[in-house]
């Protein structure tokens, strides 16, 4: 096997987290006055939440924003949520042929813990990485970095695999291949614009390209 690992994004690549997101969103900007359409919203979903609140309010209330955000999103927003077809299934056949399988998220790792428990995708996963929770851990190049230190893996022995631009660029920082699919929030004009070594339609187009 040319990889040892392969460490998935999971907001848009694993599950579907847009109405959650879009609802917290909305939940937080309106509390500050700043009205929004869920359609306005869906690019927010993959880069960190407290650079979502600095463009949609201003740099001053954003971590405040953030806090109002998880006041909705920890009992509620995260479960409105849908795994993407064919994931478990896939997630099962990699380990089956001997990868590792972990996560490298801008969520906070608390909240990806919780979602892969509640769609009973934890048991594929051997190392859960995510973003911290006060902010310190948060762009996806530090997430990489940080799974990759917990993990011990070398760069060349990852596969980086996400739906939006901060997973290409994000594994580029370290000299990764990546894979970006397109089923998720970023089109293939984003992706395109950035090396991976192939864009996929749906998620089990990640077993041919491993074969």
């Amino acid at each position: 096997m040319k990889y040892k690992a392969i460490f998935f994004d999971l907001d848009g690549t694993l599950t579907n987290p847009e109405l959650g997101i879009t609802n917290c969103i909305r939940y937080a900007a309106e509390y500050y006055g700043v009205k929004t359409k869920r359609e306005d919203l869906r690019k927010y979903i993959g880069p960190p939440l407290r650079d979502t609140f600095v463009e949609l309010i201003n740099e001053e209330c954003a971590d405040e924003a953030v806090k109002k955000y998880r006041e909705r999103f920890a009992p509620i927003g995260l479960f409105e949520n849908e795994v993407y077809p064919g994931v478990p299934e896939t997630m099962a056949k990699l380990k089956e042929q001997g990868y590792i399988l972990c996560t490298a998220s801008s969520k906070p790792q608390n909240f990806v813990d919780t979602i892969l428990e509640h769609f009973d995708l934890k048991k594929y996963f051997d190392f859960v990485g995510g973003a911290t929770m006060d902010g310190r851990i948060s762009k996806k190049e530090d997430v990489i970095n940080e799974v990759l230190r917990e993990t011990g893996f070398r760069p060349e022995e990852v596969l980086m695999v996400g739906d939006r631009m901060y997973d290409l660029t994000g594994a580029a920082e370290f000299g990764m291949d990546a894979v970006g699919v397109l089923y998720g929030f970023g089109s293939r004009e984003e992706l395109s614009a950035y090396d991976s070594i192939a864009l996929i339609d749906n998620i089990c187009g990640l077993l041919k390209i491993l074969e």
